[in-house]
């Protein structure tokens, strides 16, 4: 009997696989973008949607609402038909792209959000779904590809209204989104993707757009810095890219391991990591 098949038995995952958990761990609870660009830049980033004027705000929401929808469109309509098999070649394609994109953008204002943010995010999410697919990730099927756009509400933030609790963990916002995620995959199976408005579709990129919502207006509080200018939003939308890859890789490789050793036994394990 080999030393793996007596690790499962003994109800622990084995050491390989228990090093690449923790590892995801790391990335998904512990470091928020605000806690990169902080890094980054040498200055605490603390903004919140409650400290935006309501026109900032409002057109933050819009900006994210289009965004994800855009997002979606593009993951349900081509991520499946996509026959590159390893995203690591891509990467650095997707982070150079997105860097000019926040390099355009400038000082961001309303319309700079709107035009700007939906070529990131659907940046990021066709790097996302390299990663996926690295991870053996079956991206013909519907539920893959929403759990590539799952990726943008996985950021550790403490704001969020998915839940009470003020820290949510990242077991607790897959089960929070569980339900969305599954009413949207039945819809669009059974009715294709030709209504966007659809109830399970906009409750999904609702409940997405709370959390991906955040990460923006730290973003946006860090290009404002007046310091900054075009260099900067280069830089800073490189972070942010590279953080959404961070957190797919996690994401992907703990989905993997469920796959490999089981839901029950993964997030066990998971929860005894300190």
């Amino acid at each position: 009997m080999t030393t793996e098949n007596n690790d499962l038995i003994t109800g622990s995952l084995p050491e390989d696989a228990l090093a690449e958990l923790r590892e995801a761990k790391k990335s998904l609870e512990h470091h928020g973008i605000a806690d990169r660009l902080t890094e980054m830049i040498g200055a605490p980033i603390t903004a919140s949607l409650r400290l935006l004027p309501d026109v900032a705000e409002k057109a933050l929401y819009a900006a994210v609402d289009k965004s994800l929808t855009v997002a979606l469109d593009v993951a349900l309509r081509t991520l499946g038909g996509d026959s590159v098999k390893s995203g690591k070649p891509r990467l650095l394609t997707h982070k150079l792209l997105a860097g000019l994109s926040g390099a355009a953008g400038g000082a961001l204002g309303g319309a700079t959000i709107a035009a700007e943010l939906p070529v990131s995010t659907v940046l990021i999410l066709r790097s996302v779904a390299d990663i996926a697919r690295s991870e053996g990730e079956d991206l013909s099927t519907v539920e893959a590809r929403l759990a590539c756009l799952q990726v943008f509400a996985l950021d550790p933030g403490k704001e969020s209204d998915i839940d009470d609790d003020t820290e949510l963990g990242y077991f607790a916002v897959r089960a929070a989104m569980a339900k969305q995620i599954r009413d949207a995959s039945q819809y669009v199976v059974k009715n294709g993707l030709a209504d966007k408005t659809a109830p399970p579709l906009v409750r999904l990129i609702a409940m997405i757009g709370e959390r991906f919502g955040v990460v923006v207006s730290e973003k946006i509080a860090a290009q404002a810095i007046p310091v900054i200018g075009a260099v900067g939003g280069a830089l800073i939308n490189s972070y942010f890219i590279d953080h959404y890859q961070d957190l797919a890789r996690a994401h992907f490789t703990v989905r993997r391991l469920e796959r490999e050793h089981g839901e029950a036994l993964v997030r066990e394990a998971y929860g005894s990591i300190a």
